[in-house]
């Protein structure tokens, strides 16, 4: 097989993700793809089997040799000219993107529209590269019913990854203020004094937060068909930072609807990580390039995907308690889905 590239290979994401691909599938030849060769060749030294290049995501050819080949283009960091994807359909091989976000997504769907036989195209700019969508989906089979799905995510602020993930930030919430919910089975924009939420962490800190314009709610109204999602995100100090540990990552998730009987259901869990987003994020890299490339399952078809058109739910959850995620039951107080 042809190594994949991890474009942005030597960042939190990049590195995490190709960890995880090393311990999973040693033999997979991997490239670790940076502006700083002496990064990239670093990470590439610790993995063993692995390659490291420099690459310019200026140019329509990455900067790389006209006879390079890979099995799959991974963009672990934003692909603003979109040569990677270019780089990767011209070769015919998947690639996976996890920085365009909800309002950065439409030139990736474009792009792949026009060339559709080309090559499968993972947007997995969700929160966490979508394992949080998984975890969700994985819970949501609980019910037969999903009426109302709330998401409240405790991101810590000194957990907003490397340089470029805070650029990431940064761009997305200039791009827009507003917050996107699907309310009684509308997709509805929020202007920004109507997106103002707030979080509660498992300690019953309250948190202020805002519901963000995110892929994670049309993914979860359109799986399960909910007819209220919304996506509330916090960015402050941790649970566990705030009780003396490293920063953490909190997930509140809340669904109600109605069980296989039709009586009503509820269940109210976090999604915890003591170590923060980075070992979800990486996570939810490996699982879409372990698809992509037809090591679990076959390789899917050309085309535009989502993390959870792809992956199965309870597979995630497995690899998520493998990396150290873990799931706490939260107590209802007066806390209203939507």
């Amino acid at each position: 097989m042809e190594p994949v590239l991890i474009l942005g290979g030597s960042g939190q994401a990049g590195a995490g993700t190709a960890a995880l691909l090393r311990k999973w599938h040693p033999t997979l030849p991997l490239t670790i793809a940076g502006r700083d060769i002496g990064r990239a060749q670093r990470v590439a030294d610790e993995l063993g089997g692995a390659t490291a290049v420099t690459v310019d995501l200026g140019r329509s050819d990455l900067g790389l040799p006209a006879d390079s080949s890979h099995s799959a283009v991974v963009a672990a960091i934003w692909d603003d000219h979109l040569h990677g994807l270019h780089y990767a359909q011209q070769r015919e091989a998947p690639y996976l993107s996890i920085s365009s976000g909800l309002v950065d997504v439409a030139p990736e769907v474009v792009a792949g529209a026009k060339r559709a036989s080309a090559s499968p195209i993972l947007l997995a700019s969700h929160f966490t590269a979508g394992t949080g969508v998984l975890a969700v989906l994985h819970m949501a089979r609980e019910f037969d019913r999903v009426d109302s799905i709330r998401i409240g995510a405790v991101l810590d602020e000194l957990d907003a990854g490397g340089p470029a993930g805070l650029r990431d930030l940064e761009r997305l919430y200039t791009a827009s203020s507003a917050g996107l919910r699907r309310r009684d089975g509308v997709f509805t924009w929020l202007m920004a004094s109507d997106s103002q939420a707030e979080v509660r962490a498992s300690d019953g800190t309250v948190l202020p937060a805002q519901s963000v314009p995110i892929l994670d709610v049309p993914s979860l109204a359109l799986a399960t068909g909910a007819p209220n999602v919304r996506f509330d995100y916090a960015l402050g100090e941790s649970t566990g930072r705030r009780h003396g540990g490293a920063p953490s990552l909190e997930v509140r998730i809340d669904i109600e609807g109605a069980d296989a009987a039709g009586a009503p259901n509820r269940v109210s869990r976090y999604l915890v990580h003591p170590d923060g987003q980075r070992p979800l994020t990486s996570l939810g890299v490996a699982l879409g390039v372990e698809r992509l490339i037809g090591l679990r399952d076959e390789r899917p078809r050309p085309g535009i995907h989502t993390p959870e058109s792809l992956i199965d739910p309870a597979y995630a959850v497995e690899r998520l308690t493998e990396v150290g995620a873990s799931f706490v039951e939260a107590s209802i107080p007066e806390y209203h889905i939507v």
